[in-house]
């Protein structure tokens, strides 16, 4: 059956026919976006949920989303998604960064020319009929000191655009390297310096805890008399109010605000104050951003259901379709991994180590790890996925450690996965053979070679005579077919294991007929999702 897709808000029809070419079933609803308790009715037929600001997806519309697997915002930014209520319904939430990058960084350009030469408050004055040319004294830009908040994607644009301005730019961003800001020709400094030093100032980061009134009160008053400030990013990386202030008292020359604490913004402590500019959040309202975004999202949610591409995701790792295609059988490694020690663990999880060796170590490993928390996860709640499982683990305080390393044995790569209870610990490992079938090849330490099956079951004993024969013996006895029989031991005469695949469910008669014979310190069936 064809993936479903619901489109709630505005898109394109160029975007929504996107679907239809891929194969994907499609709803094209922009009413729904408005009208919760009708989104809520429907919401459960679909797989997947293509928004832009006006739908709320909130817990209230997760408990309805049965089916849902991915929703995707065409823009930035996802404050009308509850991104925690998601991950823990497994659901990606997708955004789409590069659409409006060019259109954002340009309004920032834009409303640093307009408080510049102060061109609203002009074009007022000339339409009433005055002619105040004398009243509107503006600053050239060139040659003036840009001090630009955050230099990603959008930041890294308005950089480039100043410096064709014949600007100079100093940069304040954690995350750039000494490296890409030469690459950039920008100087890379702290935050304090770039207070001090910049005739304009412009944000470009997300409104997080850490960014948060990044421009406090106190780091207001560290700014260069006669600074200008422009925020086309997010509201709430400004103080408004000690902004206004600053303005009143000269100290700030000027303002640009696209964004604001609240928003509809209805009032604000900056509106109505001279060389105060402002705009209705429009930094990507031009019908190229639009449309851009809208053929984004739908590309990306089309990707991630036909072929589990994840792209710009905001709570898993992405997975590109390249790597998809490479990483499909390592995923799906990982999560058997997982879903062995799961089963295997009776007691509560302390911690999970995760060993890469090889070609395993060089691919994408956070989606590896979710693949395998979420194996692991699955024995106690059947619901978890890639996207819910790191969060259920970090809730139950379990401690995730990975380890990388070259190659070390005869395959080209492995993964092995340890568990931590508070008596014990367990270990399997994996690898994917050239056919591109997984395969366990190591148990608590002991060498096997066993394909991976629906069913499978597992036994420990000493290393003594008439193992096989009794497994043998006691499934025929009830009817359970064995496919493949799987033997291993750590030395002649000590622990041994055995992994069989069968052709169904292993009876619990089976397991008390096999213990009963004292020949077994262990015997467990398992299960694995192998479609």
């Amino acid at each position: 059956m064809a993936p479903k897709v619901l489109v709630s808000d505005k898109l394109s029809e160029t975007a929504v026919q996107i679907f239809r070419d891929r194969g994907i079933d499609v709803d094209f609803m922009p009413e729904l976006g408005k009208d919760k308790e009708k989104l809520a009715e429907v919401i459960g037929q679909y797989d997947g949920l293509a928004i832009r600001s006006a739908t709320k997806v909130t817990p209230t519309l997760l408990e309805h989303a049965t089916n849902l697997k991915v929703v995707g915002r065409a823009g930035i930014g996802t404050d009308n998604v509850d991104k925690e209520a998601s991950s823990k319904k497994g659901v990606i939430v997708m955004n789409t960064p590069f659409g409006n990058m060019i259109t954002t960084a340009e309004h920032a350009i834009a409303m640093m020319f307009a408080v510049a030469r102060q061109i609203p408050e002009a074009s007022e004055s000339t339409h009433a009929g005055k002619w105040e040319k004398s009243k509107f004294m503006g600053v050239e830009l060139t040659g003036k000191t840009l001090g630009v908040i955050g230099a990603g994607n959008i930041g890294g644009i308005v950089c480039d655009r100043a410096r064709g301005l014949k600007m100079k730019v100093v940069a304040f961003d954690p995350f750039l390297s000494e490296e890409k800001a030469e690459k950039m020709q920008v100087e890379k400094v702290e935050l304090d310096e770039l207070l001090s030093r910049a005739d304009f100032i412009t944000l470009h980061v997300p409104l997080t805890d850490g960014t948060r009134n990044i421009l406090s009160a106190d780091n207001l008053a560290k700014t260069k008399k006669g600074v200008r400030i422009i925020n086309c990013a997010r509201g709430g990386l400004v103080d408004e109010a000690a902004l206004a202030e600053l303005l009143k008292s000269g100290h700030v020359a000027g303002a640009a605000f696209d964004v604001f604490a609240q928003e509809p913004a209805k009032e604000n402590a900056l509106f109505n104050l001279p060389n105060v500019v402002c705009t209705p959040h429009l930094g990507a309202s031009t019908s190229e951003a639009q449309e851009n975004v809208a053929l984004q999202v739908a590309d990306q949610m089309s990707n991630y259901l036909l072929t589990g591409a994840v792209e710009n995701a905001l709570n898993m790792p992405s997975v590109t379709a390249e790597e998809a295609k490479v990483m499909g059988p390592w995923i799906k490694l990982s999560d058997y991994l997982g879903a062995f020690a799961g089963q295997m663990s009776a007691e509560p999880i302390k911690a999970i180590n995760i060993l890469y060796d090889g070609v395993a170590a060089d691919m994408n490993l956070e989606a590896l790890n979710c693949s395998v928390i979420a194996g692991i996860m699955k024995t106690a709640n059947p619901d978890v996925n890639m996207v819910s499982a790191p969060v259920i683990a970090k809730e139950r305080g379990i401690q995730i450690s990975t380890t990388n390393q070259d190659k070390s044995g005869a395959f080209d790569g492995y993964v092995k996965v340890t568990v931590v209870t508070e008596t014990m610990e367990r270990s399997v490992a994996g690898t994917v053979f050239s056919d591109g079938k997984p395969r366990f090849i190591q148990i608590k330490g002991i060498n096997i070679d066993a394909e991976v099956t629906e069913h499978m079951l597992y036994s420990t004993n000493d290393d003594v005579p008439g193992i096989i024969g009794n497994l043998g013996t006691i499934l025929g006895a009830s009817s359970v077919n064995i496919a493949n029989f799987t033997l291993g031991r750590s030395e002649v005469g000590g622990g041994a294991i055995a992994l069989l695949a069968v052709d169904g469910a292993v009876p619990q008669k089976v397991q008390d007929d096999l213990m009963a014979t004292g020949l077994f310190r262990q015997v467990k069936p398992l299960a694995f999702d192998i479609a």
